[in-house]
C-alpha cells in the first residue's frame, strides 16, 4: 500500500497481499485518528479543545498516547509536551503553513495546570493548543501494525516517512540520514521485530534557525542536538524517544525506557548506544 496520511507519505509492505477490505478499514482507522489529533483541521477534536474550554472524549485507544506523553514530559522536565502547539503557530508552524513567526515567544503551559487526563477524557480550564506531531505518527504506526496482525499478517514493515515498525524472522537494514548531506548515511540499524523513528531539526525548517523541535519550557526551537534515532519495541516509545533525545541526557531516559539511540549534535560529533544493534561509520 502507497498513500499520503497526516501530511506525509506511507508505504505498508507485506509479504502477503493486503485484502481490500483490509485496505479499506487502515483508511478509515486513520481519517479517526487525523480527526481526533490533527492541528491543521479546523474540524478536529484538538482544534475544539484549542478554541474552548470542557470536558472532551477521546477515542478509546488514546490513553498509550497520552501516558506515553506523561511519562517523557517528566523524564525531561516538561520539555518535551504536547501543549507546544500554541508555540508552533507562534513561530510561524501553524494551520496555514505561513511560515512567518508572529514575534510571541512563550513557555508552553505547564501540564498539571493546563489540563486533567483520566484515561480517557482531556479535561481544560481554558482553550489550549495541543500537538501531538512528537509521538503521534509512531502511535499511527503501531496502530496499523496492530490491524495488520490481527487480519494474520506476520511479515511486514510500515513506514511512515522514517517511523518504522518490522514484522519478520528476517531483519532488516536501516539507514542512517545524515541530516546535512541527504546522500549519506552515518551508520545502519538492523531492525527485528521491533520499531526505529529518527527527529531532525532540518526536516521541518524555517526562517533563520527556526524548525520543529520546540522545548515546551522556553517555547523555542532547540540548538544543541540536530539529529536522533530511537529503536524500541513499538513505534510509539521510539517516537517519542526520539525527540526527547534532543531535551534529556540519554541515561536518565534509559532507566525509564528500553531503548537504543544514535544522536548527532549541533557540533557533528555523534553519541549512540553502545547495544545498538548495527554499526556507526563515525
Amino acid at each position: 500500500m502507497r498513500f499520503d496520511a497526516i501530511g506525509t507519505a506511507w508505504h505498508v509492505d507485506t509479504a502477503e497481499p493486503i485484502a481490500a477490505q483490509l485496505g479499506a478499514t487502515i483508511q478509515d482507522r486513520i481519517e479517526v485518528f487525523d480527526r481526533t489529533y490533527s492541528r491543521f483541521r479546523s474540524d478536529s477534536l484538538v482544534s475544539r479543545i484549542g478554541t474552548t474550554a470542557g470536558t472532551f472524549e477521546f477515542p478509546d485507544d488514546a490513553a498509550p498516547l497520552f501516558d506515553a506523553y506523561r511519562g517523557l514530559y517528566t523524564a525531561t522536565d516538561g520539555a518535551m509536551s504536547p501543549l507546544v502547539g500554541q508555540a508552533m503557530d507562534d513561530l510561524g508552524y501553524d494551520r496555514a503553513y505561513s511560515l512567518r513567526p508572529t514575534g510571541r515567544v512563550a513557555p508552553a503551559p505547564r501540564w498539571d495546570e493546563a489540563f486533567a487526563w483520566d484515561g480517557h477524557a482531556l479535561t481544560t480550564a481554558r482553550p489550549v493548543r495541543i500537538d501531538v506531531g512528537a509521538a503521534g505518527k509512531g502511535y499511527l504506526v503501531d496502530i496499523i501494525s496492530g490491524m495488520l496482525a490481527g487480519a494474520g499478517h506476520t511479515e511486514f514493515i510500515v513506514d511512515g516517512s522514517g517511523d518504522i515498525r518490522h514484522s519478520g524472522a528476517v531483519p532488516i537494514r536501516v539507514a542512517l540520514e545524515h541530516p546535512t548531506d541527504h546522500t549519506l548515511a552515518i551508520g545502519v540499524a538492523h531492525l527485528r521485530g521491533n520499531s526505529i523513528c529518527a527527529s531532525a531539526s532540518n526536516r521541518r525548517a524555517w526562517g533563520d534557525g527556526l524548525h520543529h523541535v520546540i522545548d515546551a519550557t522556553t517555547g523555542l526551537p532547540t540548538r544543541r542536538v540536530i539529529a536522533t534515532w530511537a529503536v524500541s519495541a513499538l513505534a510509539l516509545e521510539a517516537d517519542g524517544l526520539a525527540t526527547a533525545l534532543f531535551f534529556a541526557d540519554p541515561t536518565r531516559l534509559g532507566a525509564e525506557f528500553d531503548f537504543t539511540w544514535v544522536r548527532m549534535l549541533s557540533d557533528g560529533r555523534v553519541e549512540y548506544s553502545p547495544h545498538l544493534d548495527g554499526e556507526m561509520f563515525t
